[in-house]
């Protein structure tokens, strides 16, 4: 008997139907410790949940973001321990076509130390694969802060498509004379229609080497943050379901939320609002005197 007027250990151990040994064995055991790394893990499967692509630092500085005390060391080793480091995927369809006779610009890019926004434009072209058919996705960054700030989606690789998305960019952004627009040396870019669009809003054309994608390398980040954290994410139905997608990925997750390293782990937004912010404090002084 136990503690007396109870049940036997012999009548419970049938009831649990468990061994007599097994029912000492049980109550012999020691409660395992709590785990002190509940509340963090927690925290971190959240966020690789809604950032599949991000790894140890970007996890790190969200967690810092959303006020934990917490190094780099500890989130690698519980992303390792839940199986959460981020995998890269598969390359996808290349959209540039750079055999034609149009004319092709110099890269001016490659030389130029940015020190603000709307100096440096940046243009790309990519594919997106609904159920039936494949899409084009024309989008335009800004070099300094990575905002998206122009897009198109189409069924078209013709120029239309970008030039949708650049007259988005330019509506939004107004840009003065001398901003420099980066491309490939594709026909889209090439196409007349597209730079008499750009000549007439007093913006230089740059384009990059024949062969080097690496001129336009925050370009092809953005697509393939696209790719990793939307896209892949999804099975579009058709091109309407695609757009709403893709246009509230880049509106309000990229633009708004997504931290990038090269930003000081900030999202674009908030970087420029606090550029902006520095830019009228400094002239504050001179407005005054």
């Amino acid at each position: 008997m136990i503690g007396g007027g109870g049940l036997s250990v012999e009548r419970m151990a049938k009831l649990g139907g468990v061994s007599r040994r097994g029912f000492y064995r049980f109550r012999a055991r020691p409660e395992r410790a709590p785990d002190r790394d509940m509340d963090v893990r927690d925290a971190i499967q959240r966020i690789a949940l809604e950032w599949p692509a991000y790894g140890r630092p970007r996890i790190t500085e969200e967690l810092r973001r959303c006020g934990w005390v917490v190094n780099a060391k500890k989130v690698y080793r519980l992303l390792r321990e839940d199986n959460l480091l981020c995998v890269r995927k598969r390359k996808f369809m290349v959209t540039t076509n750079s055999n034609h006779g149009l004319h092709v610009y110099a890269n001016l890019a490659a030389g130029m130390v940015l020190t603000g926004i709307n100096q440096l434009w940046l243009a790309d072209i990519t594919y997106i694969r609904l159920l039936e058919e494949f899409v084009y996705l024309a989008l335009i960054l800004d070099a300094y802060s990575r905002k998206g700030i122009g897009w198109a989606l189409g069924r078209t690789l013709e120029a239309t498509l970008t030039i949708a998305a650049l007259k988005m960019a330019l509506a939004r952004r107004r840009p003065a004379a001398g901003l420099v627009h980066h491309s490939d040396r594709g026909v889209q870019y090439a196409a007349s229609d597209y730079t008499d669009l750009l000549n007439s809003n007093g913006i230089v054309i740059s384009m990059s080497r024949k062969g080097n994608p690496w001129d336009n390398a925050a370009c092809e980040s953005f697509i393939k943050t696209l790719k990793y954290e939307e896209v892949l994410r999804n099975e579009y139905r058709d091109l309407a379901e695609a757009q709403a997608s893709i246009q509230a990925f880049i509106e309000k997750v990229y633009n708004q939320k997504r931290l990038h390293s090269s930003l000081g782990y900030l999202p674009p937004a908030e970087f420029e609002a606090r550029l902006m912010a520095r830019n009228m404090e400094a002239a504050a002084p001179q407005l005054v005197g």
